[in-house]
């Protein structure tokens, strides 16, 4: 469900003047707001927008919110996609309209960001030590009781931090806390044995500024990961969560939340959730994967979980970035305008999948044509054939990892099969 205060934080983004600050906008809509323009309905390639341009498609993004969503309600999952791969309020609206409990969160900043915006539930998958955060949201847990806030502990002096701040800051409500068991030893954050767990445990019983509410953590770092390695681990968690409701840790709440759920593996997180045995609360169990919302045509498309279960359906790469050739210096090579300043390549390099004529707009599959590198501000691309491309072609190239695609543009184009651009994605980072 979307709040009214994101519904009008939306009508303000809206409202925001287009200028020098967005890449790739037509010049001669400056001055127009992000609404007036969306409104104008452009042609992508036709409409005045320079290169490169990324494009968001509408149709893909469409489908992949709503098979997630079907995903969750058939599974018995909740859902609190991770926001840090977009960080788009429009898109955070979107998630909340199909079904999403909340929003994931990593960073203190990624909170602020989701509570200008409205968003009344907020998971920080991380430990939150920082003073200055605490008291930011000690005031904001004071001003609105519907305001939803769990985090991760995952240390005795994380505890202790924690406490110190929110005594200091007056805090009037408890923050809620979810034990995070780590995946094993070499992963990343996170607890390491069930004996530490019960120790942090303990002292959150002994302080009245935090309220423990369930564990929780992230599948995905499981040291060499595999089906038996992550399940083993989810079983853990599960236990973990029976053994504290057992021992009446959970005895005051109402909801008791158990959650993982990275981009890899959540089919598995959704089996061994439906193992969770009746507790003394009914159980939140909490997805937070949040990649599915633009899916990629690298990474992610390789370990997707729908890799593993094709009757659950597939995700849509939705992300295509268009950049021009703007040099030919010989029948082998050639070079685009676009490079590490537009393109995710902290995983793999982006992928020619089509050619569009700069004489005639026709398009073709981008055959004999590979992007071999990524300077600044260039795209090397290796071609087999003289005819290939040539200068002021328009070549559509496959991106890898969403979360730092987004990350490189402010305003992003929303845009039908036709090019027809429907809307403007504004981001965050």
């Amino acid at each position: 469900m979307v709040d009214e205060r994101l519904t009008q934080a939306l009508r303000e983004l809206a409202a925001e003047r287009v200028d020098h600050r967005f890449k790739a906008l037509p010049p001669e809509a400056e001055g127009r707001t992000v609404g007036e323009l969306a409104a104008e309905r452009r042609n992508l390639f036709t409409g005045g927008f320079t290169t490169p341009v990324l494009a968001l498609s509408a149709e893909s993004l469409e489908h992949n919110l709503a098979l997630m969503e079907t995903y969750a309600e058939r599974h018995h999952l909740s859902f609190a996609p991770h926001g840090k791969t977009c960080m788009a309020p429009q898109l955070f609206a979107r998630q909340l309209e199909h079904g999403a409990w909340g929003i994931t969160a990593a960073v203190p900043h990624q909170a602020r960001v989701y509570r200008r915006y409205g968003i009344q539930r907020i998971f920080l998958a991380n430990q939150l030590v920082d003073a200055a955060a605490l008291r930011w949201l000690a005031a904001e847990l004071a001003a609105d009781p519907d305001f939803r806030f769990v985090c991760y502990v995952d240390s005795l002096r994380g505890i202790e931090l924690m406490d110190i701040a929110l005594r200091q800051a007056g805090a009037t409500r408890p923050v809620d806390v979810v034990i995070e068991l780590g995946a094993g030893e070499g992963a990343r954050t996170g607890v390491r044995t069930e004996a530490e767990c019960l120790e942090l445990a303990d002292a959150i019983a002994g302080v009245d500024t935090l309220r423990l509410v369930g564990v929780a953590g992230y599948e995905a770092e499981v040291p060499e990961s595999s089906y038996e390695r992550v399940a083993a681990w989810l079983r853990r968690l599960v236990a973990l969560a029976v053994e504290f409701d057992k021992a009446g840790r959970f005895a005051d709440l109402d909801q008791i939340i158990v959650s993982a759920g990275g981009s890899a593996w959540f089919d598995t997180v959704a089996e061994v959730f439906e193992e969770i045995p009746e507790l003394s609360a009914p159980v939140l169990k909490l997805l937070r994967s949040g990649a599915y919302v633009s899916h990629d045509n690298g990474h992610y498309r390789r370990i997707t979980p729908f890799n593993r279960v094709p009757d659950e359906g597939a995700l849509h790469p939705a992300f295509r970035l268009w950049a021009q050739v703007v040099s030919r210096p010989s029948p082998q090579q050639a070079f685009l305008n676009a490079g590490k300043r537009d393109a995710a390549y902290d995983l793999d390099l982006p992928q020619a999948q089509v050619v569009r004529s700069g004489r005639d707009g026709s398009e073709r599959r981008a055959e004999g044509v590979t992007v071999t590198g990524l300077s600044d501000q260039h795209a090397w691309l290796a071609t087999e054939h003289a005819g290939d491309v040539e200068v002021g072609d328009w070549v559509g190239l496959g991106l890898s990892h969403p979360c730092t695609t987004f990350e490189k543009w402010q305003l992003i184009p929303l845009v039908e099969a036709d090019g027809t651009v429907v809307d403007y994605i504004r981001t965050f980072f």
